[in-house]
């Protein structure tokens, strides 16, 4: 099969869709598919014997944190030398938004994935918040032009059906089992995190330093307790911002981290903090179990999909600071925790890369199959049929 993977973010950049993306593209060439990837121009050119053609990217004023590729003629032209059997476009929007619209227009079988939920972040955005229904209707058109639409947990597809997404299915979730493990666990990172107070109990964060993940409602938690240390490893562009408002915490600020240094990172705390209420997955949150890192989080659809509230991490409720802090209590409990340690683990080595990645193609290949009954089928008949 050729596949064409038209994305919005891609390698060098670091995040869960390009962790699944990349996961995803190593599964497709072990069984000998051709992928071209079609992404923002940030010097990559290959990936795991899977072509990477950049297309013209550029800083946007109103997220100048990182480059995106805006809608260009460029993307036919790709398309059209490729001739692929299926399109995969992740995450329509700016150069996804030409993807979907050529894929159309020249007749591929297309497909597209939602895992970014921007509506829901304009709430965090006051000047665009009035935009939300637009946003809404403008994904809602994108993702109808596609024979399929795959999300990242029930509670995203519950809300995309909701709003009227067609043929909307759920991408398992996955993680590396052996890049994050408890046997990283290192007693010279602790101290780097905690910055040498080795005696007090480490909260982690990882990810992107935006307003859409809502950092500062970890800081009251600070203020009530000084026997409490919390790393923030990530950027982003509320880095600065967020340095200026947890000044005077016990919080470490350590910019980006990778490989190994990441994987200690994780197994080296004593619990990962997960304040978001937006995310559509939070792959961080299957990354902190697998090395046996309890998670607490705020309570919403996906962070609720994932934790088994104690047994495998700690839910709280959303913007609740004595149900926080109720939570935070818990892991003062050696024997509770040893046990949610070793349940955390058990739980993430259920979902290796390898069983979403067969999905996909699961996927691609009914893609496939119901592109050829439409074309000799009228849509009105078969939409009686699904």
């Amino acid at each position: 099969m050729k596949i064409a993977i038209i994305t919005e973010t891609f390698l060098p950049s670091t995040d869960g869709v390009v962790t699944r993306l990349t996961e995803a593209i190593k599964y497709l060439r072990q069984q000998n598919h051709e992928v071209l990837v079609i992404a923002p121009d940030l010097g990559v050119t290959e990936y795991e014997g899977a072509k990477v053609v950049g297309v013209k990217a550029t800083t946007i004023p109103v997220y100048r944190y990182k480059k995106f590729s805006l809608p260009q003629r460029k993307v036919k032209t790709l398309l059209e030398t490729y001739n692929p059997d299926l399109v995969h476009v992740v995450n329509p929007a700016l150069v996804g938004a030409t993807g979907v619209y050529y894929a159309k227009k020249l007749g591929y079988p297309l497909i597209a994935s939602y895992h970014t939920h921007v509506p829901k972040y304009l709430d965090f955005y006051r000047l665009y918040r009035p935009l939300k229904p637009i946003f809404w209707s403008y994904f809602r058109k994108l993702h109808n032009m596609a024979r399929m639409n795959l999300c990242t947990s029930k509670a995203i597809k519950q809300e995309l059906d909701d709003k009227r997404f067609h043929n909307v299915h759920v991408w398992k979730r996955g993680v590396d089992i052996h890049k994050f493990h408890p046997n990283f666990n290192s007693t010279d990172m602790r101290n780097r995190l905690t910055n040498g107070q080795n005696d007090k109990k480490l909260l982690l964060f990882v990810g992107r330093l935006a307003a859409e993940k809502e950092i500062p409602k970890i800081k009251p938690l600070l203020e009530k307790r000084n026997d409490i240390c919390l790393a923030i490893v990530g950027d982003g562009p509320e880095r600065e911002t967020l340095e200026k408002e947890f000044a005077g915490t016990n919080t470490l600020f350590t910019g980006l981290m990778h490989g190994k240094e990441l994987s200690q990172a994780f197994a080296s705390a004593d619990a990962f903090i997960f304040p978001s209420v937006t995310e559509t997955l939070g792959l961080v949150i299957l990354e902190s179990l697998a090395s046996g890192l309890p998670v607490i989080a705020a309570k919403s659809g996906p962070t609720n999909e994932q934790i088994d509230d104690r047994r495998t991490g700690f839910l709280y409720e959303n913007e609740n600071i004595n149900s926080l802090m109720k939570a935070v209590n818990l892991i003062e409990s050696k024997d509770l925790m040893n046990q949610v340690r070793i349940n955390a683990r058990n739980e993430a080595e259920k979902f290796s890369w390898r069983k979403p990645s067969e999905q996909l193609l699961e996927f691609y290949e009914e893609t496939l199959k119901l592109y050829h009954v439409q074309k000799t089928q009228p849509i009105q008949e078969l939409r009686k049929d699904m």
